[in-house]
């Protein structure tokens, strides 16, 4: 195992030094690719038990009637799917569901009934279906699910999408998780790419059993102790590590670098993702692991399972989401791959909604509708004017309050950015009825417009000039952070040495290092944060997360403290604090005014928050804002000092995450 170790290691350096001489870059790559794709059309072979796309490029095998994809050939690998697992656990379609009030239920989705949906030539559309009937009833969740597979001619890949319907009648259930996973060759799959500045050599699964790692605080989280790569020894291995917001998750995989392949799962659209852009979901993991996930709880909790009760219908489309594969002769140049595979990727969204898809539950480009318009800000103790929007977040979503989407997980989600003007324009927006949702770095709060938006086939509908008023009551005395929903700009301390996950080191991401909720005992052992207005800096001396200290074999609430001067107090008037909280794990914010021990707070939450971002290495969860009024009476002239008290205490994990702070003076 160390000899393998050393040879990854060999390649990689030599693909990295090999960056300066290959002028073609990608382009090489996807040429070689394309003089490769022989003109065959797409052959479907059914058999007794499995049934076989074939377009010359590659072979995808599925087992029947189940549809759970067993293997996939390409180049001159036989199987890029882990051979050594069962045939169940390759390629698969999976939920996680109860029945209300019920346990959890982990269920490996088979059909029941295959068809051929399209066969041509040119394309070739399967379907496997499970559907529900009361026999089932505690056993299956009442879904009908069918699973669609799609194979193009010259195409280096394989699409698939799913669609869930429950019926009227059917009982409720509540769905906690689904999603499609692949388990590749640990004997080939080394190298995991998911963004520019995230790739890197993975640890074999072997790494993490019993004598090769130390489990951490979470089973996620491992200690490599003796890692088959020695090269890999004393890191931190965790998947939430490599978590990512749907805005930026659309392609990721892994290489191989003998043979040099690539394999890529690459989502196109968002529209058929719970939570909208900032919803964080995993990506790929040690496995070598790759997963294409529509719904989680992750980095949300209980907020984010939708329930459906009986007497309501519902129907989702999840997908298409496409798996691309791709090659090189040249092993120096397999770090291309990833290259290639981002090109790839633009490509599918440029294509986005799909022509080729038969099920009519899927809208083509011209079934479906544009919406456009102006986003201004009003905000008079910024500017007399109107301002720009430049940069806001702008979608559309199921009807719902303010802030609605970013839990909604029943229909579909419609973002774009608005321009320097503030102009948006929302595309290829299925035919249904939406209410327009916006959020803009810089300010606090959520914009909502409760006018029905009802979007129909090929429509084109103009909102013209909208105007969001934020939150605001008085002028600014202080503020601490920035307004953008995550605690990002707020001081992220270096890990434990001893527990590092070197990709990670000097990375924008570096919040995403284990165990940084440690760190805060270590820098304040005794006493609490206390932060001087006008003089303290919130990126040096606001720590990112209120946690608990630790004391012993027990943790303590933590009272932070914002020590502020005012010249002069209007005793009659009243004042605003604005608090907005970027994430909260069962928590509670107490609020307390020039006295730290005053038996009523002025202002508590209550317990607020399931995110858990602060286990998972998030810096935001489920955006919450709250609004403080505190009586001028409260306030000297001269030192005051507004305490934070965080009091839930009965583990590491419970506290919150800011996102922003601002006092705001009488009108």
């Amino acid at each position: 195992m160390k000899k393998l170790g050393d040879r990854l290691l060999h390649r990689v350096t030599k693909a990295l030094n090999s960056d300066h001489h290959c002028s073609e870059g990608t382009s090489g790559l996807r040429h070689r690719q394309d003089l490769r794709m022989p003109s065959q059309g797409v052959r479907l072979h059914i058999q007794d038990r499995y049934v076989v796309m074939d377009n010359g490029i590659l072979q995808v095998t599925l087992s029947k009637p189940g549809g759970i994809i067993t293997g996939i050939k390409y180049n001159s690998i036989d199987n890029v799917l882990e051979v050594r697992n069962k045939e169940t656990n390759r390629g698969y379609r999976d939920l996680h569901w109860n029945e209300p009030g019920g346990k959890g239920i982990f269920d490996v989705i088979s059909g029941v009934t295959f068809r051929v949906i399209v066969e041509t030539e040119e394309q070739v559309e399967i379907s496997f279906v499970r559907t529900w009937d009361p026999s089932l009833e505690g056993k299956y969740i009442p879904l009908n699910i069918d699973k669609r597979f799609i194979m193009l001619r010259g195409s280096s890949g394989v699409y698939s999408y799913g669609i869930y319907e429950h019926l009227k009648e059917w009982p409720a259930f509540e769905l906690g998780e689904t999603r499609i996973a692949f388990k590749l060759r640990k004997d080939k799959f080394h190298y995991m790419a998911m963004a520019d500045d995230r790739k890197r050599i993975m640890p074999f699964p072997d790494d993490l059993c019993k004598g090769r790692c130390q489990t951490l605080d979470y089973q996620e989280a491992s200690l490599l102790t003796a890692p088959c790569d020695p090269h890999l020894q004393g890191e931190v291995d965790d998947k939430y590590q490599y978590s990512s917001e749907n805005k930026d998750l659309r392609v990721h995989g892994w290489i191989s670098f003998d043979p040099p392949v690539g394999f890529w799962q690459i989502t196109p659209s968002n529209e058929f993702r719970s939570g909208g852009p900032l919803k964080q979901n995993l990506t790929s993991h040690v496995g070598p692991t790759t997963l294409a996930v529509f719904h989680s709880t992750h980095y949300a909790g209980k907020t984010m399972m939708p329930r459906f009760e009986c007497g309501e219908p519902w129907k989702k489309v999840y997908g298409p989401v496409f798996i691309y594969l791709n090659s090189t002769a040249n092993r120096d140049e397999s770090l291309y791959l990833w290259d290639d595979a981002k090109i790839k990727m633009m490509a599918e969204v440029e294509s986005w909604p799909y022509s080729f898809v038969a099920s009519e539950d899927y809208p083509k480009s011209e079934e479906r509708g544009r919406v456009h318009g102006r986003l201004l800000i009003r905000d008079r103790f910024m500017s007399n004017d109107l301002i720009s929007a430049e940069g806001a977040c702008v979608g559309l979503a199921p009807p719902g309050d303010a802030g609605s989407w970013q839990i909604e997980c029943k229909g579909y989600q419609f973002w774009a950015i608005a321009d320097e003007p503030g102009y948006f324009s929302i595309e290829n927006v299925r035919p249904g009825e939406y209410n327009l949702y916006a959020w803009v770095p810089g300010f606090i709060g959520d914009y909502h417009n409760n006018t029905i938006v009802s979007v129909t086939s090929g429509c084109k509908i103009e909102m013209g000039d909208i105007v969001y008023e934020p939150p605001r009551d008085g002028p600014t005395l202080w503020e601490i952070g920035i307004p953008d929903r995550k605690a990002s700009e707020f001081f992220i301390p270096d890990p434990d040495p001893t527990l590092v996950n070197r990709a990670l080191v000097h990375h924008q991401d570096r919040f995403r290092q284990y165990g940084l909720w440690k760190r805060y005992t270590d820098l304040y052992p005794n006493d609490d944060l206390v932060y001087t207005v006008g003089v303290s800096n919130y990126r040096r001396d606001w720590f990112f997360a209120q946690v608990p200290r630790k004391k012993g074999d027990v943790h303590e609430g933590t009272t932070w403290q914002i020590r502020f001067k005012l010249e002069n107090t209007d005793q009659k008037g009243n004042y605003k604090l604005r608090v907005a909280i970027a994430s909260a794990t069962l928590a509670e914010l107490q609020v307390r005014v020039n006295d730290a021990e005053a038996n009523r707070p002025l202002f508590t939450t209550g317990l607020i928050g399931r995110d858990n971002s602060i286990a998972r290495h998030g810096v935001h969860g489920v955006y919450m804002l709250y609004t403080v009024n505190i009586p001028g009476n409260r306030f000297v002239q001269g030192d005051n000092t507004i305490f934070l008290k965080q009091p839930r205490c009965n583990g590491p994990f419970q506290g919150i995450m800011y996102d922003y702070l601002r006092l705001e003076g009488p009108p």
